[in-house]
């Protein structure tokens, strides 16, 4: 059978103006995840992310450390199919029918970084109304075009792939998500709930065989467990 390693990009920079951008702390996990996987023996027959940068330079930073390994490491590929979906553009959309029940969450989200519990509390009722899709006003992706576009991705890969390849995507939680929604069938709420807990740079194997998927392993972050280093294991 052929393996997805579906791989959360690292630590972005939470609260600052530009999020996509890894922070210090998010370097140093993709690279001691490029590490891992050169200590591993593990090779790629293609890499692919989506085309944020967070991505991209999560994808880099590993690609750079296996190459250093001398291990066989393919030129990483963009699909924009994998990329996050906007959650800037799901608050400015969603959060005005909240303010009602939620007066302070506008102060909340402005302030993320110095209301982490708070501002997580409000991200996720305003994810569950995403969700839910009755709020979703013209233009905004939906959760089920987010996730039909996320099956795209997939179906492309697998169109491609023999069955022996290994194929690595690095991508975002959300997008990891989706496909587990996609993959297990378990409801979207349900699914978003296992979403909050995918640490950054976290490693989700898929195996296949022709077009059917199984999830093979969730969130395995064991390369950053070992360097017993509490402040590698984010989840932003």
């Amino acid at each position: 059978m052929g393996s997805i390693y579906l791989i959360r990009h690292g630590q972005a920079s939470f609260g600052a103006d530009d999020y996509d951008v890894l922070s210090p702390n998010g370097v140093r996990q993709a690279q001691v995840l490029g590490q891992h996987l050169a200590q591993m023996g593990l090779s790629f027959d293609r890499c692919l992310s989506g085309d944020l940068r967070r991505q991209q330079h999560t994808a880099n930073e590993a690609r750079e450390q296996m190459l250093a390994a001398d291990l066989p490491t393919p030129a990483l590929e963009i699909d924009s199919a994998f990329n996050e979906f906007d959650a800037d553009a799901i608050i400015r959309a969603l959060l005005p029918d909240l303010l009602s029940q939620e007066p302070n969450a506008l102060e909340t989200l402005r302030n993320a970084a110095q209301n982490r519990a708070e501002f997580q509390r409000i991200f996720a009722l305003i994810i569950e109304r995403w969700l839910a899709g009755t709020y979703d006003p013209p233009g905004l992706e939906s959760w089920l075009g987010f996730v039909e576009r996320v099956q795209g991705g997939l179906q492309r890969i697998l169109e491609q792939a023999d069955n022996r390849d290994k194929i690595a995507v690095f991508t975002s939680g959300g997008t990891i998500t989706a496909l587990l929604h996609l993959i297990t069938r378990m409801p979207a709420r349900q699914a978003f709930e296992l979403n909050w807990q995918i640490v950054n740079t976290s490693l989700n194997q898929l195996k296949f065989r022709g077009r059917e998927v199984a999830l093979a392993s969730f969130n395995g972050h064991a390369h950053l467990q070992l360097l017993k280093a509490p402040e590698l294991i984010t989840f932003r």
